[in-house]
């Protein structure tokens, strides 16, 4: 695809050439000739038809755990996290090596240990990253879903945007079952700290351990607010806001 330039910018097809405005710019490129019956038929496309049925496979894994992260992740992610989240899926589908081809999933790929470690460490918001942010190690009990950190000092062992005064600490528990579908989460109690030199420790439990038998995934998120006549705002809408998959078994 090419990139428009001009102070014009053109929208819709002029001789075959489709015109059309992303979150990338203004770009354009040539309008397919080949009917979408004759993709879904001739036999000179079965890769094609195999490669879309693996990168749908993909997608919907990828908005199964969207969807089911949604309750912690609804304020904490970027304009992209949905085809960064279809990559990783996709990346993950190629590790199953059992299917044949344009049957490949992630329902099969997530039962290895490569899949779970392409999985952990997935940032939410890439204008906010956890990684970045956080420099204070935390321990995740897997049995539980208990997160701890200890000795936190916020003015020492966080990057906090400026305006911020308070900090929230929050996290998931999830056992997600790809090959099914079926997926249940749990989310922790919510733990509200004063940005200042206080040491605290940070103990995140979830309400139950999540029922079902998939990937269990271990999320960490960190909210900053703005306190203004003893009210707490959150910062700029929630574009600080941290969100991470630390674990994954």
């Amino acid at each position: 695809m090419a990139r428009q330039n001009g102070l014009i910018k053109i929208k819709g097809t002029l001789d075959n050439v489709s015109f059309y405005k992303t979150k990338d710019g203004d770009l354009a490129r040539m309008k397919t000739s080949v009917d979408g019956k004759r993709i879904a038929n001739d036999p000179a496309f079965v890769r094609t038809r195999e490669n879309g049925a693996e990168f749908g496979s993909s997608a919907k894994a990828g908005k199964l755990t969207r969807d089911n992260l949604r309750p912690i992740s609804m304020n904490a992610t970027d304009g992209r996290v949905v085809a960064r989240m279809t990559k990783i899926m996709t990346d993950i589908k190629n590790l199953d090596t059992t299917s044949v081809r344009g049957q490949r999933n992630v329902g099969v790929a997530m039962a290895t240990a490569q899949a779970k470690a392409l999985l952990k460490g997935f940032e939410f918001n890439n204008g906010a990253m956890l990684s970045s942010m956080l420099f204070k190690p935390w321990a995740v009990n897997t049995s539980t879903g208990v997160i701890s950190i200890t000795g936190l000092v916020p003015t020492l062992d966080i990057v906090f945007p400026e305006g911020a005064t308070h900090v929230s600490f929050s996290g998931a528990y999830a056992n997600i079952n790809y090959a099914t579908g079926v997926a249940d989460v749990k989310l922790t109690n919510v733990q509200n700290l004063p940005i200042s030199g206080t040491s605290s420790v940070i103990t995140l439990t979830p309400t139950a351990v999540p029922t079902g038998t998939g990937a269990k995934l271990f999320l960490l998120k960190i909210e900053f607010f703005q306190l203004v006549n003893a009210v707490q705002y959150s910062l700029k809408n929630g574009a600080y806001n941290a969100l991470k998959i630390i674990d994954v078994i």
